[in-house]
């Protein structure tokens, strides 16, 4: 069981559970119960391997600022055990998305989303479009779950995810922001700055609000 918490905690479990949530709320409202637990199942596979690759790539980086509530700094698990187990669940989370419940079309959304996710964790936060991958990863998810169940996505919902994708990536390196800049991230956030980033969330956040009452 301690072995489950720390590859859940090396998820990213909370930022994970929101996604899942996320999904399976649009799922349940276009579809069944069944369908839409099914596709929130394959969502989280999808996100598992984004956290994972998150702490493994960061390990060093965590290890040198003492982040002690991270699995691999505490030592509850291994760089190698979570590779090993990222790179058993990549194939699963694959085909899952391919051959599950969101169809090919709405899977292969899916899995650019994912794939975002995971150039920002090797790339993009070292660079000034690190907005850029959660701008498609957070209008792929609505749009992958609309795909699964043969539904065209409203321009809306998809500029919507993308606002807040972007607005939650402004907020979210806040809490590391001199860290990062010790490390050399140097994503737009980290560029700007803390009350420049706070300003940008807050556009981000109204504007999102806009397109929803507009559209919905």
């Amino acid at each position: 069981m301690k072995k489950i918490r720390a590859y859940a905690a090396a998820a990213h479990f909370g930022p994970t559970m929101i996604v899942t949530t996320i999904a399976l709320t649009i799922a349940l409202v276009l579809g069944s119960a069944p369908e839409a637990i099914g596709i929130a199942f394959t969502v989280f596979l999808g996100q598992l391997v984004i956290g994972w690759s998150n702490d493994i790539y960061d390990f060093r980086d965590d290890l040198k600022h003492q982040r002690g509530n991270k699995p691999l700094v505490a030592g509850t698990v291994t760089v190698l055990e979570l590779k090993r187990l990222t790179f058993v669940f990549i194939p699963i989370a694959i085909a899952a998305d391919l051959l599950g419940p969101l169809g090919f079309k709405g899977g292969s959304v899916y899995l650019l989303g994912v794939g975002c996710g995971i150039a920002y964790n090797f790339y993009f936060k070292f660079s000034m479009l690190s907005p850029l991958p959660y701008a498609i990863a957070c209008a792929a998810l609505p749009a992958s779950v609309f795909y699964g169940v043969e539904r065209t996505p409203p321009l809306w919902i998809l500029l919507t995810g993308s606002l807040l994708g972007v607005a939650f990536h402004f907020l979210n390196v806040l809490k590391d922001l001199s860290q990062d800049r010790e490390s050399n991230i140097g994503g737009l956030p980290q560029r700007l700055g803390k009350n420049p980033s706070l300003i940008v969330f807050s556009m981000l956040i109204t504007s999102s609000v806009v397109f929803v009452l507009i559209g919905g």
